[in-house]
C-alpha cells in the first residue's frame, strides 16, 4: 500500500507506540479526561475511538508479517538465500543496517586427515552450535560443507563496523574453545569476513554474499584467526583476483604456465643428479610470476589437478629431450599437491604419462610435504604415496625438519630421500648450532639408508660443509637458479665442461 520509506518509518513508529505496553498507562487517564471535559458522551466516544484508531493503524501501516520472512535460525542453503534477499530489501526500506558474515574453520582438512571423518563430523557440529549460540533468534545462518557457515543479521539501527568486529570476536572466542576428542582437547581457530549491507547499496543478495566471501579470503590470506571487513579496496583486490583466476585457467590451456628447472648436484661427483620442476607463469604483461602469486587462485578454483598434469607433461617432455640430446639427467623432481594425491586414479594416470615419454618410474621423484606423513594409514593420500613407491618412483620428503614426520611414518611411506629445509642450511658454515642440526639430520638419514638433499645452498661454504657432513645432493641459487627449459641444455653442457678435470669436494675434513 504505502511504498515510500519515510512514510513506512512513520507508520512503523506509530504502530510500535500503539501496540507497546506504554500506551496502556494512558488509557485510564485519557478516559477520565474525556469524561471530565465532555461527560458520558465523550467517555463513550473515547472508549470506542481508541480501539478503532489502533486497528486502523494496524491496517494502514506496513506489517512485517506481510513480508513473509522465513523464521531465523539454522536454515537450508536455498532458504537462507531467500532470507538474505529479504533482509537486504528490508534494510533498504527501513534505513536500518544488516551484515552478512562468512565464518570458516582454519586447518579443517588437516584435522580431518589426522583424526578421521567421525571426529571431523563432531567438530563441525560443535562449530555450528557455537556460532549459533552467538547470534540472536531473529538472525539466520546456514552451513556450507563441514567447516563454513554464512550468517545474516536482522536489520538494526545501531549496527555498525565496530559492532560487527565485536560480534566476530565473540564468534571466534566461542569457536576457539577446545573441543574434546577422545578425552583430548583439540584447538581450532576460525577466520571471519563480513560485509555491511550499506557497502552494497546497489547490489543483489548474491553480491552481498560474495562480498562477505571476498573479505573472508583476505582474512585467510593474512593468517589464521583473522577478521576482515569488506571495503572498496577489498572490492578492487577481489576484481584483480577474479581476473587473474580467469587468466590462469586460460594460461594453462595456452602453455603460459610451465616448469622452470633448478639443478641438483651430486656432492660426490659434482655432476647433475637431477632437476626440480618449479611452476612459473610467463605472463605476457606482468612478466614471470612465481607460485606464491597464482597457487591460491588454483586452489580456490580447484585447478590444482589440472596444473599438476600440465607440470608433469612439460617435465616429462623435457626429460625426453635431454635424453635425445645425450645429456645425463637421472631424475626429475615434481611437487604433488594434496588435491592430486587425493585422486584415486593418480597412479594409473601417471603410468600412462610416463609411457608416453618412454620414461621409467625411477626417473621421477615425487616430492611430498612433511604434513602428508601425519595422515592416517587408510587415507587415500597414504595409499597413493605408498603405491607410487611400489611402482618404483623416488619419494622425496620435502622441507624436512619443519613438519610432523616421524621415523616410523618415514619407513611406512617408503621414503627414498629427505630434502633438508633451507632453514637448516643457511649459514651453517658460520653458525655452529646450525651445523649441529644439519649434522644430526644427516646422521639420521644415513642410519635409515636414506638419500639426502640440502635445499637453499647459496654459498661455496655451505656447499662444502654439506658435502663434508655427508649430504648426497645439493640444490640452491649457489648451484643454479630456476631456468626455462630452453636454457637447461646450455647450462648442463657448461657445468659439465667446468667440472671436468676439477677435484671433487671431499667429505673428509682431514
Amino acid at each position: 500500500m504505502w511504498n515510500h520509506p519515510f512514510v513506512d518509518r512513520i507508520f512503523e513508529a506509530l504502530r510500535n507506540v500503539a501496540y507497546g505496553p506504554a500506551v496502556l498507562a494512558f488509557v485510564p487517564a485519557t478516559s477520565l479526561g474525556a469524561f471530565w471535559l465532555g461527560g458520558e458522551r465523550a467517555l463513550v466516544a473515547v472508549a470506542l475511538g481508541l480501539p478503532l484508531m489502533i486497528a486502523g493503524l494496524g491496517a494502514m501501516a506496513p506489517n512485517p508479517a506481510d513480508r513473509k520472512r522465513q523464521q531465523g535460525g539454522l536454515l537450508p542453503n536455498d532458504q537462507f538465500e531467500t532470507v538474505l534477499a529479504e533482509v537486504l530489501t528490508d534494510s533498504r526500506r527501513s534505513g536500518e543496517t544488516s551484515a552478512c558474515f562468512a565464518v570458516i574453520l582454519d586447518d579443517y582438512m588437516q584435522m580431518l586427515d589426522l583424526h578421521g571423518q567421525a571426529a571431523a563430523n563432531h567438530v563441525a557440529q560443535q562449530f555450528c552450535s557455537r556460532v549459533m549460540s552467538m547470534i540472536r533468534a531473529s538472525d539466520s545462518a546456514t552451513r556450507i560443507d563441514g567447516n563454513k557457515m554464512m550468517v545474516v543479521l536482522h536489520p538494526a539501527q545501531q549496527l555498525d563496523l565496530e559492532t560487527c568486529i565485536q560480534m566476530s570476536g565473540r564468534m571466534q572466542s566461542a569457536v576457539e574453545d577446545p573441543i574434546m576428542l577422545n578425552g583430548t582437547g583439540v584447538y581450532l581457530s576460525c577466520s571471519i569476513g563480513f560485509c555491511l549491507s550499506s557497502n552494497v547499496p546497489d547490489g543483489t543478495a548474491t553480491d552481498w554474499c560474495n562480498a562477505a566471501n571476498n573479505a573472508l579470503q583476505e582474512a585467510q590470506q593474512n593468517g589464521p584467526s583473522t577478521i576482515r571487513a569488506f571495503s572498496s579496496e577489498t572490492r578492487r583486490r577481489a576484481q584483480v583476483r577474479t581476473n587473474l583466476r580467469k587468466e590462469f585457467d586460460a594460461a594453462l590451456e595456452s602453455g603460459e604456465i610451465r616448469p622452470w628447472f633448478q639443478p641438483q648436484i651430486s656432492t660426490d661427483t659434482g655432476r647433475v643428479s637431477g632437476f626440480e620442476a618449479l611452476a612459473r607463469w610467463e605472463h605476457p604483461k606482468k612478466g614471470v610470476l612465481g607460485p606464491n602469486v597464482f597457487l591460491p587462485f588454483a586452489e580456490q578454483a580447484e585447478l590444482m589437478g589440472k596444473l599438476g598434469q600440465a607440470m608433469r607433461h612439460h617435465a616429462f617432455c623435457a626429460m625426453r629431450e635431454w635424453d635425445r640430446a645425450g645429456l645425463t639427467v637421472p631424475r626429475i623432481g615434481i611437487n604433488f599437491s594434496s588435491d592430486e594425491l587425493r585422486d584415486p586414479g593418480l597412479i594409473d594416470r601417471l603410468k600412462w604419462e610416463l609411457d608416453q615419454c618412454d620414461l621409467t618410474p625411477d626417473r621421477l621423484a615425487v616430492e611430498v610435504l612433511e604434513t602428508v606423513f601425519s595422515r592416517g594409514p587408510d587415507d587415500v593420500i597414504t595409499r597413493n604415496v605408498t603405491g607410487l613407491a611400489a611402482i618404483g618412483c623416488c619419494i622425496d620428503l620435502d622441507d624436512f625438519g619443519t613438519g610432523h614426520a616421524s621415523i616410523a611414518s618415514i619407513k611406512r611411506f617408503n621414503v627414498s630421500r629427505i630434502k633438508i629445509d633451507r632453514s637448516f642450511v643457511t649459514k651453517a658454515d658460520q653458525d655452529p648450532s646450525q651445523q649441529q642440526l644439519a649434522s644430526a639430520i644427516l646422521t639420521m638419514a644415513e642410519r635409515l639408508n636414506l638419500e639426502s638433499l640440502a635445499e637453499g645452498v647459496e654459498t661455496p661454504g655451505e656447499h662444502a660443509l654439506m658435502a663434508q657432513l655427508g649430504c648426497d645432493h645439493v640444490q640452491g641459487f649457489g648451484i643454479g637458479k630456476p631456468m626455462p627449459f630452453e636454457k637447461t641444455k646450455g647450462w648442463i653442457t657448461s657445468h659439465c665442461n667446468k667440472i671436468d678435470g676439477m677435484p671433487k669436494i671431499g667429505r673428509q675434513t682431514g
